[in-house]
């Protein structure tokens, strides 16, 4: 143990260390003068900013950049985080009105660039620096159209040397949503100007070691998140669009991974249209996505009953989902949530039995708490997570994983089934939970049955089972506390358990993103003095 700890620190003081020479480098004369190694090339290629519609939340008004007060506008010590990052990405220039003046525009490029010209790790950081390229390019009309010769020099140069910049900074980056947006701006610097194949060919080089190495063999993501899965897709159609319109031919594997990739979309979104909160998904509404995608004639489609981990059988009417997979290596575990065996209720597009979503702002206990097997709609023992995560710097990776053991899934016309089940609290309580969820479709009926089997006798182990709802969701318990009346909107559903007893709790709930809200969950609670137990409950449209 003391050797361990020994060689760990050690370990950690190299890395400290090397991080330290590594801020000394990037702030040196030898890496201006590195990256600084540019060429004046012509500008052929100018991209629609519409095509990024996928990505930027447009405004129906646009704003005149003359009315904005842009004196000392980079000398604000006083600024906020967030506000600063969205002021030196750029991609506020997509909400400027077209008639604004071009002149004023460029002042306020020229002004950034005077007093950035040099790196520095706040206005450079990587993603902010492959964002303020592509908003650059994407702005030409309002960014290049009528600039003077000694204008378009210095931003030629500026956007070739922070396109250097990201060459020589990506492969340290860990976030691999930065490395895909970092992929996407060397790759556009390469289609926009003229015999700079280099900066083509790296980015797309790289892009393509990133997608063989984040998907599985089905091309859904390894982390098994449904919102990394959509971010590459947003990104890979947008890479896409601009080979088309420059009308260089599109690499063959863009093309494959969209295939993959769209086929995720389709089986999590398109044929239920709600977002599944599970693994580090938030709500998000992807309607406008959808538009986007019939607008440039992408289709996708995938009649599967299971993919990616998920099970997903619906109608017209009711959609049920479950999490049947199993946990990521700890590499992919960031935001991975210990929600095994959880499931949601979607009925006539309205969510009637919701996990809390994920938790991804800077508050660690909101963060660890979302990732919680009690925020989810399974079954816990003796309070305990089936999975075990470790704290990693500001993240949460997984240290205790799970298997599942075995899985089934039928969908008959007037029959739903998923069962599965697994080992998560084997290892501690020598306990098997195994869950089959049935559906009656002419009966709007859910019948659960979890099933906890021990092999050894002389645990008392006490169980809770949660059904977490919505915010806006109203339940009201019965005066003989045997049943919960959900009101959903217009709908009225029943809950039940005959064998134990069910009560009404409070929490909090993460759909929304870095945000939380209160609501209320259905709470099911006893003790389990057998090898075998069942713990049967139903959900009846009333």
């Amino acid at each position: 143990m003391i050797l361990r700890n020994f060689l760990n620190f050690i370990i950690q003081f190299l890395k400290n260390l090397n991080q330290q020479f590594r801020k000394i480098y990037l702030n040196s004369n030898f890496y201006d003068r590195k990256i600084s190694k540019i060429h004046n090339e012509e500008f052929v290629y100018k991209p629609s900013p519409h095509l990024l519609s996928s990505l930027i939340n447009y405004q129906t008004t646009k704003i005149n950049v003359d009315s904005i007060s842009t004196e000392n506008l980079w000398d604000n010590e006083n600024i906020n985080n967030n506000n600063f990052k969205r002021l030196n990405n750029f991609y506020w220039f997509f909400t400027l009105d077209l008639k604004s003046s071009k002149k004023n525009t460029q002042k306020i490029i020229s002004d950034w660039i005077e007093k950035n010209y040099k790196y520095n790790s706040n206005s450079w950081e990587f993603d902010l620096t492959s964002k303020r390229i592509i908003a650059w390019l994407s702005n030409h009309t309002l960014t290049i159209e009528q600039a003077d010769k000694s204008y378009l020099e210095i931003f030629n140069g500026m956007i070739q040397k922070q396109t250097n910049h990201l060459i020589g900074e990506i492969n340290h980056s860990k976030n691999t949503n930065d490395k895909i947006i970092g992929c996407a701006a060397i790759i556009l610097v390469g289609l926009s100007y003229k015999d700079e194949k280099k900066y083509l060919s790296y980015g797309l080089n790289l892009l393509n070691k990133i997608c063989n190495s984040e998907f599985d063999n089905y091309g859904f993501t390894k982390s098994r998140s449904i919102k990394q899965l959509i971010f590459y897709l947003k990104y890979l159609i947008l890479i896409r669009e601009w080979f088309k319109e420059a009308q260089v031919e599109v690499p063959d594997f863009i093309n494959e991974t969209i295939f993959y990739l769209g086929q995720g979309y389709a089986f999590t979104w398109q044929n239920i249209k709600s977002d599944i909160l599970m693994n580090g998904n938030n709500v998000s509404n992807n309607l406008e996505f959808d538009h986007y995608l019939r607008r440039f004639t992408y289709k996708f489609k995938n009649e599967n009953k299971e993919f990616g981990g998920y099970a997903i059988l619906h109608d017209k009417k009711i959609a049920l989902v479950m999490d049947v997979g199993e946990p990521p290596s700890i590499n992919y575990s960031n935001e991975y949530q210990s929600g095994s065996l959880s499931f949601e209720v979607i009925s006539n597009g309205k969510k009637l039995i919701s996990n809390c979503g994920y938790y991804a702002g800077d508050n660690e206990k909101l963060k660890e708490l979302s990732k919680s097997t009690a925020t989810h709609n399974t079954l816990i023992l003796d309070d305990n997570s089936s999975c075990k995560f470790k704290k990693t710097n500001k993240n949460f990776l997984l240290k205790d994983g799970l298997k599942v053991l075995k899985k089934n899934i039928v969908f008959e016309k007037n029959y739903w089934k998923i069962s599965a089940s697994h080992d998560g609290y084997n290892k501690k309580y020598s306990a098997i939970h195994e869950r089959d969820i049935e559906y009656y479709p002419e009966q709007f009926k859910f019948v659960g049955t979890d099933k906890v089997t021990i092999k050894k006798t002389n645990l008392n182990l006490k169980f809770d089972i949660r059904f977490h709802l919505e915010p806006n969701v109203k339940l009201m318990k019965t005066q003989d506390n045997n049943a919960v009346f959900i009101e959903l909107e217009d709908e009225g559903w029943k809950f039940t358990c005959n064998n134990f007893n069910i009560d009404i709790d409070n929490g909090l709930y993460f759909g929304n993103k870095n945000s939380y809200n209160q609501n209320q969950n259905i709470f099911i609670s006893g003790i389990i003095n057998n090898k075998s137990e069942n713990i049967v409950w139903q959900l009846n449209k009333i």
